[in-house]
Formats: C-alpha cells, structure tokens, sequence
C-alpha cells in the first residue's frame, strides 16, 4: 500500500518541497491530489534525508498545500510500448494526442533506458537514404551514427526534419524501418505542419510522432526526447526494426533543463546552463547505435538552432563532441533562394567513409565525393580573389571552376524539400557537374573510373 503525505511544507514555482518522507528514490514518480478531487503529478528531483524535492509537470498555479497530498508511486516515467504505436502522435509524456485509443502495452520501459554495453556495440557502416544529395552524396549517414543538424533563427530546419522523415530508406528491401519524430518545445503551427506533412505523404504509417508544444511544462520538454528515444529502443532491439529518430529543437531542450536547475538555485556554468548539460545530452545521444547479434538499429539526426548562429555555444559545441559529425545550414545559401540551404564545406559525417562504396552506395561515390568537395572550395576560392581583383585576375581554369561552384549550389544541394533523390541519382548528377571541370583536374578520382564514368559520358555527350 502507497503512502500518502500530508507533509508539503513549500512550493516554489514548478517545485514542490515534501518531508518526513521514506524509502523514497530519485527520479520517482508522484501523484498529488486535493480535496476537490484535482490531481497533478510530478517526479523526484532531489533527496535529502527525509526530504524531497518534486519537479511538478503541470506547474503549481491554484495548489492549496493544506489540502494537498502527495503520493509516491514507487516507479519512474514508463512508455507503454506497441507496435501499434506507429502511426500514432503522443504528447510530450506519450499520451494519445491524436483522438486514438490508449497503447495496450506489449511492454513498459522507463524512459531513462539502460546504457548500451560499448563491448556489445556493432561499428555503424550500413548506409540510410534521405534523398537529399547534400548529405547522402557528400556526408553519408550511416545506420547507428548520431548525426546532428545545426541550424540558426529563422532557417527552414522544420522543413529539413519534414523531409527527412518523409523520404529516409534503407535500400535493403527486407529491411523494416521507421522514423521516430520528437518536436520539442514547438508551436502548434509547426506541429501542425509536421503532423500534416507526414499524413499527407503517408509516411506517418512507419512513424512515431512525439509533440511537445512551447506552452507545455518545461518538465514535459526534459521528458519527449527519452520518450522518442524509448520508443526507439523498443521497435529496433525488440522487433528488429532499423529506426530513424529525428530530434528538434534540442535547444529548447536545454532551456528547459537551463530553467529546471535554476529553479533548483544550482551553481550555473557556461551561459548559465547546468554544469551537468554535456553529461545530459549525451545520455540522450549515445543511446544510438547498434547491438551485437540484434536486427535492429538506432540512428538519430539532433536538430538544434545555434543562439546568435554562434557555433560556439555551449548547446552545439557540447553536441558536437558527442556526436560523429554535423550537417551545418547557411544564412548566406538561404538569401540565394538554396533549398534545403546545406553548407557542405563546414558539415562533416566521420562515419561517411563507413557507409559508402560496392555493395553499399556505388564504387566509385568516395572519388567522386571527394572531388566534388575539392572542386567546390577550389570554386569559391576563386569567386573570393574575382571579388577583390576582378573576374581578369582569374586563369581560364579558375573561371571554370568558379562557374562550376556556381552550378553545384543551384543544381547538387538546390533540389528544394519536395524532390527526394536516390543515391545513384545523386552520383550521376555528380559526373555531370564534373563534365564542367577539364579532365586533368579531376585529381581526386582515380584513373578507372575517369575512364568507366567520365569518358563515357563525354563520348554521349
């Protein structure tokens, strides 16, 4: 039998002080009921002795604590997990937000996970498609690689993220996968979007939708992640699925965790932010990967926008020595009218290398890879020096390769967020734009395939 207390000495803002309490553990779930039959419920944060400090979700506006009882229930959060959950959109604490029925579990996990043994880890090297030739030609993802996205005010990442989800595969056609989506801290147009976007597609029948909205408890946004992340957990170590997790905003994220610990009247660090926020983000991040002797996988793509586009900032510089690369969108590619506004010079995938070549993409995708990003540089160093000196100071094979750079924004990264791209499309589309670029500078293929590709085509050309 739970016991109730009616022992709430104090209430602060979304924090509830409880005491004379025993056997009580941290993270616990709790139930606090009054008189007129209300009742709110919150976890443990902190214990001191037979004190207990309760985050409540649903804030303390119009909590009597005279009347007030707090019931401890003895566990933490739990995600009732079902196949049944694809297809279906959650709140922030996984309840049906769509107008459906209630899960039936197949099982509950507690949101926290468990971490995954790095002897049991399998080394990501299977390639996922997103149809988008910016990171599937240039920085590959690959399944059970953690591959943030880094954004600033005002860019279009929600239709980034839309369109991941809409268009990402796996080219193995016995492969079951699904895309697990957390909207954290959002508006409801933006929600409204992403829940739109995806039925109209019919891409929501192999997805998860977990949606917190930017007028929820800050509790709520600390809990949506691990309840996608759970999710997650569940479709691809229990039923062998190859999961896509998709995660945005993860700064609203950290201002949520920013404004819990200052609640708390912890000691803040960087900007203010909880000296534990690397620690936090990655118990989020590394709960990708993939597991000896198990079907299934989780791969995620962290989307965060940088405040003041500073990649410095704790939020992305913490994310990125978490994770195995990023994908960087441009102010500057946006005002040109570039969709999506891909930045392929800064973003890097460590695990593209891993993902790529026979039997994966195409034999020849790492040569032309790397000779699309060194024509690319080579391009914009001379549009820089035509800047300065003027188009003369240019040799006629800078002039191509700036025209070049020119072309590649407008036709490689500039396919807009309705037309998705198979890889092989992608390298194709690449030759083409290398056609541009006399032969002798292709420095970075090598000879067979300048011959089986390159030639080729120039004698239909």
């Amino acid at each position: 039998m739970l016991k109730e207390y009616k022992t709430i000495r104090e209430v602060v803002g979304p924090l509830m002080l409880v005491e004379g309490v025993t056997g009580v553990k941290y993270d616990e779930l709790v139930e606090i009921r009054q008189d007129d039959g209300r009742v709110r419920h919150g976890k443990v944060l902190e214990i001191d002795e037979d004190k207990a400090l309760v985050q409540l979700f649903e804030g303390s506006s119009g909590l009597k604590i005279s009347e007030a009882r707090a019931k401890f229930l003895g566990k933490g959060i739990e995600l009732n997990c079902s196949e049944d959950m694809l297809g279906r959109v959650f709140d922030g604490m996984g309840r049906p937000k769509d107008d459906g029925v209630a899960i039936i579990p197949d099982k509950r996990y507690n949101i926290n996970g468990q971490p995954i043994n790095p002897v049991a880890r399998n080394y990501p090297d299977e390639f996922i498609e997103t149809g988008i030739s910016a990171i599937d030609g240039l920085n590959t993802l690959v399944r059970g690689q953690k591959l943030p996205v880094f954004s600033a005010s005002g860019l279009p990442h929600s239709a980034l993220a839309a369109q991941i989800a809409r268009q990402a595969r796996v080219l193995t056609e016995d492969s079951k996968f699904a895309v697990v989506f957390a909207a954290i801290g959002i508006t409801f147009e933006e929600a409204d979007f992403f829940i739109t976007d995806l039925r109209k597609t019919g891409a929501i029948d192999r997805a998860v939708l977990f949606v917190n909205l930017a007028n929820d408890p800050a509790i709520e946004r600390i809990s949506t992640p691990r309840m996608a992340l759970t999710a997650a957990e569940y479709l691809a170590f229990e039923k062998g699925m190859h999961v896509l997790v998709i995660l945005t905003d993860i700064t609203n994220y950290a201002e949520a965790l920013r404004e819990v610990s200052a609640a708390r009247k912890e000691i803040p660090g960087r900007r203010g932010y909880p000296g534990y926020l690397y620690t936090d983000l990655a118990s989020m991040y590394e709960r990708a990967g993939r597991i000896r002797g198990i079907e299934g996988s989780i791969t995620q793509i962290p989307m965060l926008t940088m405040p003041e586009d500073d990649k410095t900032h704790p939020i992305p510089d913490l994310t990125g020595y978490i994770t195995e690369g990023q994908i960087i969108l441009s102010r500057e590619l946006y005002k040109k009218g570039i969709l999506p506004p891909i930045d392929v010079l800064p973003s890097l995938s460590r695990l593209k290398d891993k993902g790529i070549g026979a039997g994966k993409t195409r034999k020849d995708h790492a040569d032309t890879m790397n000779q699309l990003f060194a024509g690319y540089a080579r391009g914009k160093e001379a549009k820089e020096l035509s800047a300065i000196l003027g188009e003369a100071a240019l040799t006629p094979v800078d002039i191509k390769f700036a025209k070049f750079a020119d072309e590649f924004e407008k036709r490689y990264v500039n396919q807009g967020f309705e037309n998705g791209r198979s890889i092989f499309d992608t390298i194709e589309l690449g030759w083409e734009l290398l056609h541009m670029l006399p032969r002798n500078e292709l420095k970075r293929i090598r000879e067979a395939y300048l011959c089986e590709f390159y030639d080729k085509n120039q004698q239909k050309a």
